[in-house]
């Protein structure tokens, strides 16, 4: 005991629990005050009891064991500790033989123990959140990689594998350089995307967004963060989104956006713009252009004779010869049915009307062919010169059209140049809005109703209400030819509160004689950015009674993109009134597909010129498909315009359309007429003086 007694104050200094173990009976002959905190015990507890009786690990039983065999070494792992309750607490062991007997033959041993359970609990943590961590990068729709800061690799999910198509091999070896030759030869051009990554690579703190286009065609969106740790940048976090079906529904809709269905060619909308360009040119540089209108003759007789399909080739073939009598620099649109405008760049009046006999040239003399019968065609042309004609499309064509009906009074197939009124286009216009400020005051604008008809069941949903103006000098006009001053003048704003309450009016009466169906009026954009629209909307509602439900708004998708979170939340405070809300004339506009998501439309109706082709047209077919699955995808209803055949309608019911409109069914009509077109009124329950209802049965 001489011994324990001069380890005594060396084993009560120790700061971890200790206690010294006589070998020759392996039991503990001393402990400290830490040991006896360690398993709550008091010291005397511990002494005279067996080593083993503590440390009972199969690893300490072996090590005992050999130490009453003589073999003295030292011992040091995790272990458990058995405590006085029981249980177990886990700790590190340390187990040091002390040379004291004659010879240096130890005859005591040092055992320090470590508590380990709060290092223990924290790699517990620590391990829970790796799981969880990697439960997330496998639950996440885009492909992850981490990599240190010299782009070795540290960890990728499985979607990463699946985009870059990592062969098995380097899944199983996850060999860092591999990895990023394989990438880098799954590239495009491999040695943009290496420098691009070494550049990474030299900026540690960078973070970017930037697209791959991979040698399968696969688009993929790469973004990179750094990867923080206490002492700053680790390494990178790579990101990758595949977009090849986006890519390609955007490109689509930039298609349907700026081209003609059928033929292919610059539509309206970019003719407007390739002619604002011009126009910027002439006050720039004072280089003049010029506009022609192509019409065909008689082009429906070619539709009644040989069909449709026929009709569409037709069409595709006189844009390309019109085209390739035209010069590089000018463009060919289709802005109509069978009507085709040309802007001829830095054209005066001589070789404008140059341009005009080559074209009348290869469409008036040049046979056409149906599948094998030969037949003639003829085209009116009419030309509007810029600056004298005006600047803008809308002006040009109309002055250009004016043209055209005067060459087709002359006997058609043949050119006139556009004649300027007394006072110019701006007298002109100014003369259009009195006349319908005028119309409006006397009542000469009234409502026509296009039914709308479900595929489900073949039942009248719904009527459009569409504006007719009737002058007393000019006869009937064309929404087409004062729509657009309307809304130059802003007089498009009255006008349309009108078409509001009238149709609102309507959709009342109906409603109260047991006819509820929904009605859907055009909303211009100008009209819809009123402050007090959607006050507008709520107090017609009121008056009338209408259950909100059955007014349908259908917008134009150029609210989308000018002030869209302002339209946004226009649009959703009409939502909450319970209006339904439509996308008039889709396809034909600016939308994306980031705005159709967040925006509470629902319905979107297929503009007439994607339906005119079906069910023989390639192209039609293809865009009405898409349209529709796009529909469905984000869960919005379809309803295809300017249906005029039984093959068009059977196509759209198969592709799952929900309803459509046009003439196969009926016209625009008055209310008196579409009333023909509906089922007798359901009876409607009377209020009794008792507050109780009645039914009328007849």
């Amino acid at each position: 005991m001489n011994a324990v007694a001069a380890w005594r104050p060396l084993l009560d200094s120790l700061p971890l629990a200790a206690w010294i173990v006589e070998l020759a009976g392996q039991t503990v002959v001393a402990a400290n005050p830490e040991a006896a905190r360690l398993l709550d015990l008091p010291v005397a507890t511990l002494q005279g009891q067996r080593t083993t009786h503590w440390l009972a690990t199969p690893e300490d039983q072996a090590y005992w064991n050999e130490i009453a065999t003589g073999r003295y070494a030292p011992l040091r792992s995790d272990s458990l500790v058995c405590s006085a309750g029981g249980g177990t607490i886990q700790v590190e062991r340390h187990v040091q033989p002390l040379p004291a007997g004659a010879g240096g033959v130890p005859t005591h041993a040092l055992v320090t123990l470590r508590d380990r359970r709060a290092e223990q609990r924290a790699e517990d943590e620590r391990e829970a959140v790796v799981a969880e961590l990697q439960a997330t990068l496998e639950s996440t729709g885009d492909g992850i990689l981490v990599t240190d800061l010299d782009g070795r690799v540290r960890a990728f999910n499985r979607r990463f594998a699946q985009i870059w198509g990592l062969p098995e091999d380097l899944l199983e070896t996850r060999d860092s350089a591999a990895l990023h030759d394989w990438m880098r030869r799954r590239t495009l051009d491999g040695e943009a995307y290496e420098r691009r990554l070494t550049a990474l690579r030299s900026a540690p703190l960078l973070s970017s967004t930037e697209r791959l286009e991979l040698a399968d065609g696969q688009i993929v969106q790469r973004v990179t963060r750094p990867l923080w740790g206490r002492s700053g940048p680790q390494g990178r976090v790579y990101s990758f989104s595949d977009l090849t079906e986006l890519v390609k529904v955007r490109a689509l809709s930039q298609a349907l956006s700026s081209h003609d269905a059928l033929t292919r060619l610059p539509n309206r909308g970019l003719l407007a713009e390739k002619v604002a360009e011009a126009g910027q040119r002439w006050r720039r540089d004072q280089q003049q252009f010029a506009l022609l209108v192509v019409d065909l003759d008689h082009f429906r007789r070619v539709n009644d004779s040989f069909g449709q399909q026929v009709a569409n080739r037709v069409l595709c073939e006189v844009g390309e010869r019109i085209g390739a009598a035209l010069r590089s620099q000018d463009v060919l649109a289709r802005i109509g049915g069978d009507l085709f405008a040309a802007l001829l760049q830095d054209a005066d009046r001589v070789s404008a009307e140059k341009a005009v006999m080559r074209v009348l040239s290869v469409v008036n003399t040049q046979p056409f062919d149906a599948d094998g019968t030969p037949f003639s065609l003829s085209c009116s042309v009419g030309i509007a010169l810029c600056p004298q004609d005006g600047q803008a499309l809308d002006d040009l064509v109309r002055q250009a059209e004016a043209a055209v009906r005067t060459a087709k009074a002359a006997g058609r197939a043949s050119f006139r140049f556009a004649e300027p009124v007394p006072g110019g286009e701006a007298h002109s216009h100014v003369r259009m809005v009195h006349a319908m400020r005028e119309a409006l005051k006397d009542g000469r604008f009234r409502l026509h109703y296009q039914p709308q008809i479900r595929f489900r069941d073949g039942a009248v949903a719904g009527a459009e209400a569409l504006l007719r103006w009737r002058d007393p000098q000019l006869g009937e006009i064309a929404p087409a030819a004062f729509i657009p001053v309307a809304e130059d003048s802003g007089f498009i704003v009255t006008l349309g509160n009108w078409v509001l309450s009238q149709a609102v009016r309507q959709a009342a009466l109906w409603h109260e004689a047991g006819r509820s169906l929904t009605v859907a009026i055009n909303v211009s954009a100008l009209q819809f950015r009123q402050p007090d629209f959607v006050a507008q909307v709520a107090d017609v509602l009121a008056v009338s009674g209408l259950p909100a439900h059955l007014l349908e708004l259908e917008l134009t998708e150029s609210i989308l993109v000018d002030k869209a979170d302002e339209a946004l939340e226009r649009l959703h405070a009409l939502q909450r009134l319970g209006v339904q809300l439509a996308l008039d004339d889709f396809g034909t506009g600016y939308s994306c597909l980031g705005s159709l998501k967040r925006v509470p439309i629902g319905r979107l109706k297929i503009d007439r010129s994607f339906v005119s082709g079906l069910p023989d047209d390639d192209t039609d077919v293809g865009l009405v498909r898409a349209i529709i699955q796009l529909a469905q995808a984000l869960g919005k209803r379809v309803t295809a315009e300017g249906v005029e055949t039984e093959a068009q309608r059977r196509f759209l019911a198969d592709l799952g359309c929900d309803a459509f409109q046009g003439y196969l069914y009926a016209p625009a009509m008055d209310a008196a007429a579409f009333e023909r077109h509906l089922p007798p009124p359901r009876p409607r329950p009377m209020p009794t003086a008792g507050g109780r209802h009645i039914r009328l049965v007849r």
